[in-house]
């Protein structure tokens, strides 16, 4: 019998689906404020707050506060360690989906 590939350990922060979906956005683009980060993923306010404290608390992402027309605009950036957790997660990812094969 054939033993089982050893699979990677796929980060839990990042392989939750509201997480990775807000990571990619940021990937895409150079900064994305609260709104626009809203309309892409899909969540709601309360939801995306929780997730986006989350991956700034663990330094994914970064977050500046601004006044425009007088109503705070918060917007984020993807850190350097949320570019590398991307692609680790990314390399794993092929690993899990080359060991189930075509």
């Amino acid at each position: 019998m054939d033993r089982a590939p050893v699979l990677p350990v796929l980060d839990p922060l990042v392989h939750e689906p509201a997480r990775l979906r807000v990571l990619v956005v940021l990937a895409m683009v150079e900064s994305a404020d609260f709104m626009y980060l809203l309309r892409q993923a899909g969540l709601s306010r309360g939801n995306l707050s929780v997730q986006m404290s989350r991956l700034e608390d663990a330094g994914l992402v970064a977050s500046t506060k601004r006044v425009v027309d007088g109503r705070v605009r918060t917007s984020y950036v993807l850190s350097p360690a949320g570019h590398e957790a991307l692609r680790t997660y990314r390399a794993a990812m092929r690993e899990v989906l080359a060991a189930i094969g075509d």
